[in-house]
């Protein structure tokens, strides 16, 4: 009994973890992830008894239990209908061992601990998720102005009186024109697909692997060395390659390709 009670003080009853990228096809989620759909993985937490998918279209939740159970239930929540809110992290305290991730997607409410020595990847996850969220809210709000200037259009239209007896045609020249009208915006402001934002925010590089470059590191791809370059030079070779500066102490960025750098500019 008091081990438990301490257990759940210390923040260790079932502390998640954040999986590599290289281990993605190691967990069970992966099998549900629809991969003949271009459906990928962005960010996955791994807990005793639940795993927690994050894909470009949707969060696949695989609901234990308990920690000693291998029973689990399949939910999968896509983006696109159910809109994530409420996002918020709570940072580890001087006792806990653990940060907690806490969210609303449609309306079933989650709150995700994980061990604090993951808290840079969580961040990052933290981040994906309120862009998420600002972008749907504000598609969701652009969906009901093209809803509302439709009406609008209709009420007015209607309001026009025209000698033209032939009313089928014109009948169904407005529904037509209304349906695509409804068709476009639905396409335009309802995102299926938040790979972008997730790309943006998660720090991978294209085969999923994290890359960290240290300054004063070894070796670079050797067509290319900044060894000697004006600092304006060198931050040039970094834009080029998609970076927004180079890098100073250790930094994560999203790249094409594993690389390390000696980043020693002359002044």
């Amino acid at each position: 009994m008091f081990g438990k009670v301490a257990a759940d003080i210390l923040g260790l009853s079932d502390v998640g973890s954040v999986i590599k990228p290289e281990n993605y096809d190691k967990v069970d989620a992966d099998d549900y992830v629809m991969h003949e759909d271009n459906e990928k993985i962005y960010f996955l937490i791994k807990s005793k008894s639940d795993e927690y998918c994050f894909t470009n279209n949707a969060l696949i939740h695989l609901d234990g239990t308990s920690a000693t159970s291998k029973k689990r239930m399949l939910h999968r929540y896509s983006y696109a209908t159910n809109r994530i809110s409420e996002v918020k992290l709570e940072t580890a305290g001087t006792v806990d061992l653990d940060v907690e991730i806490k969210f609303k997607i449609g309306s079933v409410p989650f709150s995700i601990d994980v061990h604090k020595k993951h808290i840079e990847e969580v961040k990052d996850l933290y981040k994906a998720l309120i862009k998420i969220s600002e972008i749907s809210h504000e598609n969701e709000i652009s969906l009901q102005f093209a809803k509302q200037s439709l009406d609008v259009a209709s009420t007015t239209l209607g309001r026009v009186t025209s000698a033209d007896s032939n009313l089928v045609v014109q009948f169904k020249m407005l529904n037509q024109a209304a349906f695509q009208w409804l068709e476009d915006s639905k396409k335009q402001y309802i995102v299926k697909d938040f790979g972008y934002v997730f790309e943006k925010y998660i720090n991978t590089s294209s085969n999923g692997k994290r890359v960290v470059l240290k300054a004063g590191a070894a070796a670079f791809p050797s067509e290319i060395n900044t060894i000697g370059k004006s600092r304006s030079e060198t931050l040039n070779i970094f834009t080029n390659l998609s970076l927004s500066k180079p890098p100073i102490g250790t930094v994560s960025y999203p790249l094409s390709f594993a690389i390390n750098i000696n980043c020693k500019a002359v002044p």
